[in-house]
């Protein structure tokens, strides 16, 4: 609000209602200052101990416990007691399938040195000890005769050439692997990896590597698009989007493009469908880009409150298209009210985020088991807890201004609570959408790397590699093995399309496990 002081009003009516907008103005404007301080300089952790040491941590699954700050002045009995989590080391464990190079170490003489008679060996102590051959780089030579038939002079044999990712190319599949899993799956850019080629007196420039993954995007696309039809027919899909630069010469900037996350995981309730993300480059984060990625999808979309997603569930009720269900994610909305806490100290929210970690301890206890009993759990626990909050958000709608940070947060909560609570009523629906949002951590830390992608064939190419390989890592598979073994049978014609199915992480790994056990009977 800009004022000059001859354009004030003379009525102090007036006058009162332009104080009180200011204050509210000046209000909203520290929160945001301070909410930025907090993002530069504070602390980044939104676990409940963090905000007010009075209280327990919360679990969000994949955060751990924090220690409460010693007090050396407090008496024994006023000292807050908490149980200490065992630490999980290895401390020398080694997996049993690695490769064992025995060395023995034989003392200078084994002759008695008081009587001169040989000494005997009475035991042996055995000490195990982790160690690692540096890559080794080297040159296939594949030679292929030719033979000819000395009666018949034209009638000439040679075996044919075997297909190859790059055809006349000097890199073989599992080297062109190797250069794929490096980028998306340890994200580490193509220069870092030229560089190292270099350490071993190879020069290979960054262009030529990225052809190379060019390559093994075209090759692959096929088996990426069976992977995203996968998970479009399963009945719960959690979806996101991450902000994914690409260069654009006209502008002389980047142009700031999305990829699009689509992620499956019934581990949590010991569901039948494996794990696995697949991405989607697109220019725009708009409803008709989701639309026209989802069309063949119908079932339960796990998402956060972004508009997109509420317009295309709009869209659905009023076609004849799959019904769209909205879940919501409550991790999304506990965030707010941890931003209110940080900036103003509210107790109310304070309050309000005691309440959710409530909901997650239940649900911790009851990850794993069968959706029957997680339902069962939720209603017995969970629904109460729910109702109370409802209550809670309802008094505090009425009771603060809606332009506080405090009135916006509730008032986000109570707008989308009917997804926020879609968890209460089916077990196999998840109380957030952390899923989809770990698939999204790899693709961060690869962009944090490589800045930006080239071009829109270079983003598609990002997605194509960044589904094939995080949902390798998802099955808990190597994803260079898998990939390596993969491209080589794609590449050579050992699996027709018609069969690409049998190549999908989780199909591939249960091949291979019943392949050893067959092998593992034999022997």
């Amino acid at each position: 609000m800009s004022l000059r002081p001859d354009s004030l009003p003379s009525d102090p009516a007036e006058l009162k209602a332009i104080v009180i907008d200011l204050l509210a103005e000046n209000a909203e404007l520290r929160v945001y200052a301070d909410l930025l301080r907090q993002m530069i300089f504070g602390t980044k952790s939104e676990k409940l101990a963090v905000l007010d040491p009075t209280q327990i941590a919360l679990d969000l699954g994949d955060l751990c416990e924090v220690p409460v700050a010693a007090n050396d002045d407090a008496d024994d009995e006023d000292r807050p007691r908490r149980k200490r989590r065992p630490a999980s080391r290895n401390m020398g464990a080694l997996p049993k399938h690695l490769l064992r190079c025995e060395e023995v170490i034989e003392p200078d003489s084994t002759i008695c040195s008081c009587c001169g008679l040989p000494l005997h060996r009475i035991g042996e102590d055995v000490s195990e000890a982790l160690d690692i051959v540096p890559a080794l780089l080297r040159v296939i030579r594949t030679i292929r005769p030719k033979y000819a038939c000395r009666a018949c002079a034209a009638h000439v044999v040679q075996a044919p050439a075997r297909s190859r990712v790059m055809d006349g190319g000097m890199a073989t599949t599992a080297l062109v692997a190797h250069v794929v899993v490096s980028k998306f799956a340890w994200h580490l850019p193509l220069y870092r990896q030229a560089q190292i080629f270099a350490g071993y007196g190879i020069d290979i420039d960054r262009g030529t590597l990225g052809n190379w993954v060019g390559r093994a995007a075209w090759w692959l696309k096929p088996l990426y698009e069976r992977l995203l039809a996968f998970i479009r027919a399963q009945p719960r899909v959690f979806c996101d989007e991450t902000p994914l630069p690409r260069l654009d010469p006209g502008r002389k900037r980047t142009k700031v493009c999305q990829l699009w996350a689509q992620a499956i995981d019934d581990r949590p309730w010991q569901g039948p469908a494996p794990p696995a993300v697949g991405y989607v480059f697109a220019e725009s984060r708009g409803t008709d880009e989701i639309e026209a990625q989802l069309s063949t999808f119908g079932g339960v979309l796990q998402v956060d409150g972004y508009a997109a997603y509420k317009s295309l569930a709009k869209r659905r009720r009023k076609s004849n298209a799959a019904p769209l269900q909205l879940a919501f994610c409550l991790a999304h909305a506990r965030r707010k009210f941890v931003e209110v806490v940080k900036t103003t100290g509210s107790t109310e929210a304070l309050a309000v985020i005691a309440t959710i970690a409530e909901v997650y301890r239940i649900e911790e206890r009851v990850r794993g088991t069968s959706a029957e009993e997680r339902l069962s759990v939720r209603k017995a626990e969970s629904a109460a807890l729910m109702v109370a909050l409802k209550e809670r958000l309802d008094t505090l709608i009425s009771e603060v201004s809606a332009k506080s940070s405090l009135g916006k947060a509730v008032a986000y909560a109570l707008s989308h609570w009917q997804g926020l609570t879609a968890f209460l009523g089916d077990g196999r629906i998840e109380v957030d959408s952390n899923v989809v949002e770990r698939a999204i951590k790899p693709v961060c830390l690869t962009r944090k790397n490589v800045l930006f992608a080239g071009s829109s064939h270079g983003g598609e190419t990002w997605a194509v590699l960044a589904s094939l390989v995080n949902s390798a890592k998802l099955n808990d598979l190597d994803p260079e093995t898998w990939l390596a073994d993969v491209l080589e049978q794609i590449v050579s014609g050992a699996v027709s399309l018609n069969r690409l199915d049998e190549l999908l992480p989780w199909n591939w790994k249960a091949e291979r496990e019943a392949w050893c056990q067959t092998a593992a009977v034999a022997a």
